[in-house]
C-alpha cells in the first residue's frame, strides 16, 4: 500500500463527476475536485476539497494532486467555441496527465467516447484519440471508459430530444435516423469508473447501456413515453444543423454541431461489444416523463454561468 488516499475528480460540481464523487463519499473515502467553478452551488456541503485547473502553472497543478491515489478525470468540451475549443481542451488534458504522473498519481480513470481515433476527420473523435495514446504511453496504471450518450437527471440530449417533442410539430433526424446510439445511464458510469479505480491492470472498456437503438427508434420512443409523439421525418443533413441551428439562436445556445451530425450519421456512437450498464432508457425515460423536456438544458448557460448548480430534468 502506498499511504494514498486521496480521489481526485475533475468537475465533481457538474455533471459526471458528481455521481462519481457521491458514489466515493458513500464509501467513506477523501475526494477533492479540479474544477473552473469553485462557486457553483452544489450538494456536498464542503465535504469536498475544491482546487482551480491551473493550466499556467503546470507546477501548481501537479502540487495539487499530491496524496491523490487515483484520478478521474471528466473534463472535456462538447464543441469549439470562443471560450473553450477541442484543440484546448486536448492541451489542458495532456497538461493534467503529467501533472498527475509528477504527483504519483496511481491511476487514472479517463472518460473518452466510443470509437475515438487519431485520424478521425472530426476534431472531436480525434482529440480523444490522442488523449487516450497519450495516457496510454503516460506510464501509469490506466482505465479508459468509453459512453457513446449519457442520460440521467441532469442530461442535455435527451431532455432536449423531449424539449423539441414537447414544443415542434414534428421532430427532423438526418437522413433515415437509422445510425445506432448506445445510451448510458449516468449513475451506471459512476460505478463503473469508481469499480475500475480499484484495478491495476491497464482497460480499455466500451460503457454502454443495455438497449441499442437507431436515432430514429430512439426519438419515437422518447415521444412515447412522454405523451408526445410526433411524425418523425427524414431530413437532409444540412437541413436538420440549419434548422437546430436556429432552434439554438432562439434559445441562446448550439443545440447541434455539424460534427455531432456526422458523428451520428458515421456510426460512431455505436459500437459491437457487450452492455456494461444494467439501466434501460426506456424505463428511466417513463419513471421521468412527467418531468423531462419541459424545459429546455442549455450548455452554453451551464458553461457561461459558474455559479448555479445544475439543474435536474
Amino acid at each position: 500500500m502506498s499511504g494514498k488516499e486521496i480521489h481526485a475528480i475533475t468537475g465533481a460540481f457538474g455533471y459526471s463527476g458528481r455521481y462519481i464523487a457521491h458514489r466515493l463519499l458513500d464509501r467513506g473515502e477523501k475526494v477533492m475536485t479540479l474544477t473552473n467553478s469553485l462557486h457553483r452551488a452544489n450538494e456536498f456541503g464542503g465535504r469536498i476539497e475544491a482546487y482551480p485547473f491551473k493550466w499556467d502553472q503546470p507546477g501548481e497543478l501537479a502540487k495539487s494532486l499530491q496524496g491523490v491515489r487515483v484520478l478521474y478525470n471528466t473534463y472535456w468540451v462538447r464543441f469549439n467555441h470562443k471560450l473553450f475549443t477541442h484543440s484546448m481542451a486536448v492541451e489542458n488534458t495532456l497538461k493534467l496527465f503529467d501533472a498527475a504522473k509528477e504527483a504519483g498519481v496511481e491511476r487514472i480513470v479517463h472518460v473518452s467516447i466510443t470509437n475515438p481515433s487519431e485520424s478521425s476527420p472530426l476534431e472531436y473523435f480525434k482529440g480523444k484519440g490522442q488523449l487516450e495514446r497519450a495516457l496510454q504511453e503516460l506510464g501509469v496504471s490506466y482505465a479508459i471508459l468509453r459512453p457513446a450518450v449519457l442520460f440521467g437527471k441532469e442530461d442535455i440530449l435527451i431532455n432536449n430530444i423531449a424539449w423539441a417533442l414537447r414544443n415542434l410539430p414534428v421532430f427532423g433526424v438526418f437522413g433515415e435516423g437509422n445510425y445506432g446510439i448506445q445510451p448510458i445511464y449516468v449513475e451506471d458510469l459512476a460505478d463503473l469508473a469508481v469499480e475500475q479505480a480499484e484495478g491495476r491492470e491497464n482497460v480499455t472498456i466500451d460503457a454502454i447501456g443495455p438497449e441499442s437503438f437507431t436515432y430514429r427508434e430512439l426519438v419515437e420512443n422518447i415521444g412515447w413515453f412522454i405523451g408526445c409523439s410526433r411524425p418523425v421525418i427524414g431530413v437532409p443533413p444540412w437541413f436538420g444543423y440549419w434548422a437546430g441551428k436556429v432552434i439554438g439562436w432562439f434559445v441562446g445556445d448550439v443545440m447541434i454541431t455539424r460534427e455531432e451530425v456526422q458523428g451520428l450519421m458515421a456510426g460512431l456512437l455505436h459500437v459491437d461489444s457487450p452492455p456494461t450498464g444494467k439501466t434501460k432508457l426506456t424505463q428511466w425515460v417513463k419513471e421521468h416523463r412527467e418531468t423531462l423536456g419541459r424545459r429546455y438544458t442549455s450548455e452554453l448557460a451551464r458553461r457561461k454561468d459558474r455559479a448555479a448548480k445544475y439543474a435536474s430534468n
